[in-house]
């Protein structure tokens, strides 16, 4: 087995307080995740898959129970040691791209570079541009960019710290089928070269291209399987391709 690089023991979170006006997103969850896997955690609207992504991605803090990660106990850390690690170990990718209007590709990529010590930020986002395929489009606005590319930005945006880990927020989620089977077929792609990859989905379809389903309802996983079912979004969209063509040559 891979090196852990997440540990949750018995994370819950609640909102609120008093018997009649909390609500418990999250209830006693625990799981691993190692180096190298791809992993869909899939539930319905308000099941507590985006509060559980929160939580592992540092962005928020859990009511009970231990999270590790490097062997570090960051659920005792502070907001600004927090930041730190989500800094240097953690990228994100949302469904809405999150780009500044008026910046353009390069200099989206650039933005968390700005908050390290690294001389060659240019070159850093460039490069994680050309591993995103849009090296011929860094000059660009978001607006003279597809949803699609807009969306390889952020994954650029995301990946140009070298994190250990990228979670990616219903990725898919504002994209047509055919840019949806596009940003999958890259997340797969990095996900072989040795990314962690974590894709948060309500999409039974999307989560089929991760080696492993975790399924969470009502604020605790249900199911936490090995994906042997898995799918190559590269395959699907060559047949979606070949379908296409077959109608419009009819």
């Amino acid at each position: 087995m891979n090196n852990k690089l997440i540990e949750a023991i018995n994370i819950s979170k609640i909102y609120g307080r008093g018997v009649d006006t909390s609500v418990t997103a999250l209830d006693n969850v625990s799981l691993e995740i190692h180096e190298g896997e791809f992993i869909a955690i899939m539930g319905a609207s308000g099941s507590g898959k985006s509060t559980l992504m929160n939580i592992l991605g540092c962005l928020d803090k859990p009511t009970g129970g231990t999270l590790i990660q490097d062997n570090v106990e960051v659920s005792k850390l502070g907001d600004e040691e927090l930041a730190a690690v989500r800094n240097k170990k953690i990228g994100f990718v949302f469904q809405s791209f999150n780009l500044l209007a008026r910046t353009n590709a390069l200099e989206n990529v650039e933005l968390p570079l700005l908050y390290s010590d690294r001389s060659n930020i240019t070159d850093l986002a460039q490069k994680a541009l050309d591993s995103v395929g849009l090296s011929d489009r860094m000059h660009h606005l978001p607006n003279e960019l597809s949803g699609g590319q807009q969306q390889r930005v952020a994954i650029a945006r995301a990946l140009v710290n070298d994190p250990e880990i990228v979670f990616a927020d219903e990725p898919t989620g504002n994209l047509d089928s055919r840019s949806g089977m596009e940003i999958m077929s890259l997340l797969q792609k990095l996900n072989a070269q040795g990314r962690t990859i974590v894709v948060v989905t309500h999409e039974k379809d999307i989560a089929q291209y991760a080696g492993r389903i975790i399924q969470i309802t009502d604020g605790k996983i249900t199911s936490d399987k090995k994906n042997i079912n898995k799918i190559s979004a590269e395959e699907t969209m060559a047949t979606m391709t070949e379908t296409e063509a077959a109608h419009e040559n009819r």
